[in-house]
């Protein structure tokens, strides 16, 4: 992927996004992420600037919903990675 370049794949898109084609293609379905259809076929492309805008909007998401969830208290929430430090699965909400 160029440095330059404007205007992703959703393969690119779900590269950047360690996700599948198939979880990129219904973000865009439902709006969540913002794309445009091109072409004679159609094909999906999704802006740098609204990847970017998207990836913004989860992080404040998850913040929200980490503050919401913490209450202002440190928990134990070990139980929701493993050992190897990164979520599992079950943790991710697509």
């Amino acid at each position: 992927m160029s440095a330059e370049q404007r205007f992703l794949t959703l393969a690119d898109v779900a590269e950047v996004l360690n996700v599948t084609v198939r979880q990129v293609y219904a973000l865009v379905r439902s709006g969540d992420l913002r794309g445009i259809q091109i072409g004679g076929r159609g094909q999906w492309r999704v802006e740098h600037d609204q990847l970017e805008d998207y990836i913004q909007r989860q992080y404040a998401k998850a913040e929200q919903t980490l503050a919401e969830d913490d209450g202002g208290q440190d928990t134990d929430d070990s139980h929701d990675v493993e050992e190897s430090g990164s979520t599992t699965d079950d943790d991710v909400n697509v």
